[in-house]
């Protein structure tokens, strides 16, 4: 099945990720910028999304894909992806980078942008867990809807048809 493929492989490519960020120090002194930096992963979330989507073409009889075939292909990728969230969450704050939430209260807080409180009812794991689950599904739904828009195919009419009735 492909699309436990794709979705596996989003899966490892968010986790690398999220270990290149804690490497570079947005987890730690850089971490004013985080909120910045890792909307850049959404580049290779479409990216990965294409490339499944043209696998999952490239599988069809013809190459073609209609919308609804590359949609729902989609949407099984992003199953995978919200199913295995709460996973890349936990593995994300508690081996890749346990200081994440402490430093993030820590910011959020010095920064005025919230309370003590508000943080750390934020910035928790069962939070996070929530929000990576909710997320995928919302913005998998949408770059699956809008990859498959532009990845589908269809068959060429034969052109006897077409001129049939234009006598």
């Amino acid at each position: 099945m492909k699309e436990l493929k794709w979705g596996i492989i989003f899966v490892v490519a968010l986790t690398l990720w999220i270990v290149f960020e804690r490497l570079i120090g947005l987890h730690g002194p850089l971490i004013a910028y985080h909120r910045y930096v890792t909307n850049i992963f959404a580049i290779l979330a479409v990216v990965i999304y294409v490339m499944a989507l043209r696998d999952v073409r490239r599988a069809q009889p013809g190459h073609y894909l209609r919308w609804s075939h590359g949609f729902l292909s989609g949407i099984k990728i992003t199953l995978v992806v919200a199913a295995l969230s709460p996973v890349i969450q936990w593995l994300s704050h508690y081996v890749i980078s346990p200081h994440f939430f402490s430093n993030m209260i820590a910011f959020a807080v010095s920064e005025g942008l919230m309370t003590q409180a508000q943080a750390e009812a934020y910035f928790s794991l069962n939070a996070y867990m929530v929000q990576s689950v909710i997320g995928a599904l919302i913005m998998g739904a949408l770059t699956s809807a809008i990859v498959a828009l532009f990845l589908r195919r269809q068959p060429q009419r034969s052109s006897s048809a077409t001129h049939s009735d234009s006598r």
